[in-house]
């Protein structure tokens, strides 16, 4: 649903990211139908598809070139629009950080975003696709590697564009997903169990244990400060 935040965790292998590609259409599904507005996914064209589809993942590419430039790549060069420009970077949480740059959005970043720091990288990859105004917004494993400050802005910014997008968010780290609207929770390419964070650890099941495993890396702790 649009204005909704979904969650979709489970261990590795359980089919995550297979599922990802299977709604961006990388693949097609060997049986069964995956339905938009009770549409079936394999009768709408697929650039017109993904035109609707912003994709964040872990391994996020920053070319060289300005703030401004990453920002806007793939989209019409002869028409860069700069407000829209600070309007996304502000919803991705990054403005503060580019306006303490001495020269601001047009400042380079280097070959791969060598400049910039992981957070920073995700945060102008988020401004990326927010800049392209998606309807489905897909971030897969896109905070596994940050720390718990890097990871708590980052997911106020998922949060916020979930206001009035769809967002689906594919990770293994629970504190990415606990504010969803729903999680899906799977398991050797099934889906386990669906409902809230709270709902889920009450159940006692496979989330539960999930979560304690996770509580017993000291991950769970990072989740409750991301959480507040």
């Amino acid at each position: 649903e649009k204005g909704k935040f979904y969650g979709i965790v489970g261990p590795s292998g359980s089919g995550k990211s297979t599922l990802a590609d299977l709604i961006i259409r990388f693949y097609s599904p060997q049986s069964g139908r995956i339905l938009v507005d009770n549409k079936s996914l394999s009768d709408v064209d697929v650039r017109s598809w993904r035109k609707q589809i912003g994709f964040i993942s872990q391994d996020t590419f920053i070319f060289n070139g300005t703030i401004e430039e990453n920002i806007s790549f793939a989209v019409d060069v002869s028409n860069v629009d700069k407000e829209k420009i600070v309007v996304s970077a502000k919803v991705a949480d990054i403005d503060e950080f580019i306006m303490s740059l001495p020269k601001g959005y047009q400042a380079e970043v280097g070959e791969r975003g060598v400049k910039l720091s992981g957070g920073q990288r995700q945060r102008l990859a988020i401004a990326r696709a927010v800049y392209r105004d998606p309807e489905i917004y897909i971030f897969d494993e896109a905070t596994s590697s940050l720390d718990a400050i890097s990871e708590k802005n980052i997911q106020k910014a998922i949060e916020g564009i979930a206001q009035t997008k769809t967002v689906i968010a594919i990770t293994h780290r629970l504190s990415a997903v606990m504010n969803a609207d729903e999680i899906f929770v799977l398991n050797n390419g099934r889906i386990v169990e669906k409902g809230t964070h709270l709902e889920l650890l009450q159940r006692k099941g496979f989330y539960a244990e999930l979560y304690a495993n996770q509580a017993g890396q000291g991950i769970a702790s990072e989740a409750n400060l991301v959480s507040t």
